[in-house]
């Protein structure tokens, strides 16, 4: 049986390459070896921290982690690798290929071909490895059904955010602004997409008129962020929601404005699709999409930090303990 390296989280800052077996590849099944994955500073950092809900399932709907959030774990789902072997019966023009798949770290996997996406020619493996941030910002803005002439506000300037701007950016809305508190991520911001992006103590001037925003996109994945959205937001607005806060506690001011103002909380999630929407933008459509987007816009300039696989926890300290320079991370297994 062939053997892969794989990266555990053991306990809260602590992760490890193990070396275990890797299964044969079945009917149905490609092999693929892992040329780059990139790491999410939002999911996986909470992961990493020890903040993630230990009891919660890792995602229902992504095969390859099965299992809850509890440790040891292996964890990640941004993988870009080459068909090396096929299961019984696969066409053999799968060899070579390079695809992408929500696959955890590690140097090789085995999944089923319904969970495989061809990389298209024209992007990079690094390009392609951000596939889940845009199709997050595509079901974001779906959740979110940015209206002609509205003002719309993000709260944090992330990737997510950052990239659920350079979408919003494409509608004809009367103003896209964005508070964000580290200043490398405000001028990533100003340069991929918004007309104005502050720290969160200026949001009182976010608005250029000083009226609230009809949509805010809370993507800081701090609960405090809620807050500022809901004091962001004007008579009737809406609030979509598609931070995960994990294990840490949103003490939300709701006895105000929030009551009196008829204001909307919608909360969305890229594991499944808006449900009135599901029937005709459904998995492939999205897919579609996503790739057109992705190769469209300029996001390798988010990755600041490509570490080789072996040094895997220098990525996650770098993330952890100095979000102020890294905004994304991609491991490299090719050197």
């Amino acid at each position: 049986m062939s053997r892969r390296s794989a990266l555990y989280f053991l306990e809260p800052r602590r992760t490890e390459i193990r070396e275990e077996d890797l299964p044969e590849p079945g009917p149905g099944q490609v092999q693929m070896e892992t040329i780059v994955s990139a790491i999410s500073p939002g999911s996986e950092l909470l992961v990493y921290t020890g903040a993630a809900p230990q009891n919660m399932s890792a995602d229902r709907n992504i095969a390859s982690l099965g299992g809850d959030l509890d440790f040891p774990l292996k964890y990640g789902y941004s993988s870009v690798g080459r068909v090396s072997r096929l299961g019984p019966g696969m066409d053999s023009s799968w060899l070579g290929e390079r695809v992408f798949s929500f696959q955890p770290h590690q140097s090789a996997s085995v999944a089923d071909l319904e969970h495989v996406l061809p990389v298209p020619d024209e992007l990079s493996s690094m390009h392609a490895t951000l596939y889940p941030l845009v199709e997050t910002a595509v079901t974001l803005v779906w959740d979110a059904r940015p209206l002609l002439g509205e003002d719309a506000a993000i709260v944090g300037q992330g990737p997510v955010g950052l990239v659920t701007a350079a979408l919003l950016a494409g509608f004809p809305l009367g103003c896209l602004r964005a508070l964000e508190g580290r200043q490398p991520r405000r001028d990533l911001s100003l340069a991929m997409s918004a007309e104005a992006c502050l720290p969160p103590e200026e949001a009182s001037s976010l608005h250029p008129d000083g009226e609230g925003f009809d949509l805010v996109l809370e993507l800081s994945g701090d609960p405090r962020g809620l807050d500022s959205a809901i004091a962001l937001t004007r008579f009737a607005g809406r609030i979509v929601v598609g931070s995960w806060y994990g294990r840490k506690r949103a003490n939300l001011d709701l006895g105000g404005r929030f009551h009196r103002e008829r204001l909307q909380l919608i909360s969305s999630q890229v594991s499944t699709l808006p449900p009135d929407l599901a029937s005709r933008m459904d998995r492939r459509r999205r897919t579609e999409i996503t790739w057109r987007h992705l190769a469209r816009l300029d996001l390798e300039r988010l990755v600041t930090l490509r570490i080789p696989f072996s040094r895997a926890h220098e990525a996650y300290q770098a993330l952890d303990g100095d979000p102020e320079s890294h905004v994304l991370a991609v491991l490299d297994y090719t050197k």
